[in-house]
């Protein structure tokens, strides 16, 4: 079972290097990696290059976003399976993508999702925010319950079947895949009850009040476009979930 990991990135040569070597560093080598840079003006490109030999694919040229560069990453993957790995995000340990393979196999699920931590940008061992998403039933979709997707996993015909990332929904273009495809469309999936990624804080939805006000905006429109019953009290409860992860850490 061949896995496609896809990497975003933008001026991110802080961190770059850390995401790469997580990859190549995995013990399941059945790997096919593909690295989409928006025409970054740091030194991302050198890192990149340091790599070339083990990236499958390498584009640097301009997009409209990081979800237009997943999207073009996904139209180059050949695996059975695609993760997106994004550049300040890592794998915590070398067996991960065994492990997502392995549970694939046993579950014959469609999607996978797993659990993520938030850490510090230059203190990875400082878990900020603990996200243990907790097992599937499509109906917590309603309560503003949606898994990681920092740790979601997609056999790849389902891009195929039901498209891709959709722009128009911006930072919220990950939420609506996910429901579209688990809420609408009813596609199966499977828990594996490990952390997964790594994810280091800072994320564009997060970083102003305004930029908060507007991916509500776009969290609530894509429960509309997906049929979330009743979408004014999922999007108000969506972000009270964040508290206990915040907590108990």
């Amino acid at each position: 079972m061949r896995v496609s990991i896809v990497t975003a990135c933008r001026n991110a040569g802080d961190f770059l290097e850390n995401c790469i070597r997580s990859v190549l560093q995995q013990t399941y080598t059945d790997v096919e990696y593909i690295v989409i840079d928006g025409g970054s003006t740091d030194n991302s490109m050198e890192i990149t290059q340091r790599y070339r030999e083990h990236i499958t694919h390498f584009i640097s040229e301009a997009d409209k976003g990081i979800y237009d560069a997943m999207n073009k990453g996904i139209a180059l993957a050949t695996g059975d399976i695609v993760g997106i790995l994004n550049a300040d995000d890592f794998f915590p340990q070398s067996d991960i993508l065994e492990k997502v393979v392995c549970r694939f196999a046993e579950s014959g699920a469609d999607t996978l999702y797993g659990d993520i931590w938030y850490v510090s940008r230059n203190n990875t061992e400082k878990a900020v925010r603990k996200w243990r998403s907790g097992h599937f039933r499509t109906e917590r979709f309603q309560w503003g319950w949606m898994p990681p997707h920092p740790s979601f996993y997609v056999r790849r015909h389902l891009f195929e079947k039901y498209g891709d990332y959709d722009l128009n929904f911006g930072s919220a273009a990950d939420y609506e895949l996910m429901l579209r495809f688990l809420y609408k469309h009813r596609v199966t999936a499977v828990y594996l009850e490990e952390l997964i990624v790594k994810m280091r804080t800072g994320g564009i939805s997060n970083r102003s009040l305004q930029n908060r006000f507007k991916s509500n905006g776009n969290d609530l429109n894509a429960m509309r476009k997906n049929g979330i019953r009743y979408p004014r009290l999922a999007v108000v409860l969506k972000p009270l979930r964040k508290i206990p992860q915040l907590l108990f850490r």
